[in-house]
C-alpha cells in the first residue's frame, strides 16, 4: 500500500513542480529546464528532484544552485497545493538525461537521413 500512495505523490509532487518552475523568476534557473524524474523516500521525508537542460549540464547544475536558494518557497507552495501535512525536503540533481538523448538523435541522423514519407509509392 506504501508504494502505491509514494508512486502518486511523486506525480503529484512533478506536476507541482513543473507548473512551479514557470513561476520562478530566479535568473539562474534555465526557461529550458525540465524535471525528469522524482523519487521520494518511503517515508516522504526526502525528494530527490533530477532536472535536466537543453542547453547542457552547466547550466542544469546552475539551475540547481537557484532552485535549491528557492526551496524554502517552493516547500511552502506544494505544502499548500498538494494539501499535505509535511513537505518532504528537496534536493535538487542535475540530470544529462536529455542532452544525450538528443545527441544520440544526431548520431542517428548521421548515420540515415529522415526518410520523406512518399505515399505514392504503394
Amino acid at each position: 500500500m506504501a508504494n502505491f500512495r509514494t508512486g502518486r505523490t511523486e506525480e503529484d509532487i512533478l506536476r507541482e513542480l513543473t507548473a512551479l518552475l514557470r513561476e520562478l523568476k530566479d535568473p539562474r534557473i534555465d526557461p529550458l529546464l525540465t524535471i525528469v524524474r522524482v523519487e521520494l523516500a518511503g517515508d516522504l521525508s526526502n525528494c530527490k528532484v533530477y532536472v535536466s537542460s537543453l542547453s547542457g549540464i552547466e547550466t542544469a547544475k546552475q539551475s540547481c544552485k537557484g532552485l535549491e536558494s528557492a526551496s524554502g518557497y517552493i516547500k511552502r507552495e506544494l505544502l499548500h497545493r498538494l494539501k499535505i501535512r509535511r513537505s518532504p525536503s528537496l534536493h535538487f540533481i542535475a540530470d544529462t538525461s536529455i542532452a544525450h538523448s538528443a545527441e544520440i538523435n544526431q548520431k542517428l541522423n548521421q548515420i540515415q537521413p529522415h526518410v520523406e514519407d512518399d505515399s505514392s509509392n504503394f
